[in-house]
């Protein structure tokens, strides 16, 4: 089992910046993939970015040049910068951890709400 805490999001004006945190515990494996999804009401949730353990990363072309993922390997965290926020992005973000032993094992965090509105 993965434990994944979130921390950061909550209420900035268009063209603000937030940062979101999220640590990862419990039986994590060195080759793994985290990131973050979001969902906005009525929506599906969608992805926003991903980076694996060697930094290789992927983003949603809504976010690409505003938000920037990164991670820490050694404390198991990932971080996600948004700048040049739009309403648009608000929605609840999820932290995601994906891992393979065996098979795909998929986790997620409880989600943290981030609105944008002036």
């Amino acid at each position: 089992q993965v434990q994944l805490v979130e921390s950061g999001g909550g209420l900035v004006q268009p063209g603000g910046s937030l940062r979101l945190s999220c640590a990862a515990s419990g039986s994590i494996f060195s080759i793994n993939t985290m990131g973050w999804y979001r969902q906005a009401p009525g929506k599906e949730r969608e992805l926003v970015a991903t980076i694996t353990n060697g930094d290789w990363t992927n983003y949603a072309d809504s976010v690409k040049g505003r938000f920037t993922i990164s991670r820490d390997n050694a404390k198991n965290t990932v971080s996600l910068q948004m700048n040049s926020l739009k309403p648009e992005d608000t929605a609840v973000y999820y932290c995601y951890f994906r891992q393979y032993s065996g098979r795909d094992y998929v986790y997620w965090g409880q989600g943290t709400q981030v609105t944008v509105s002036s």
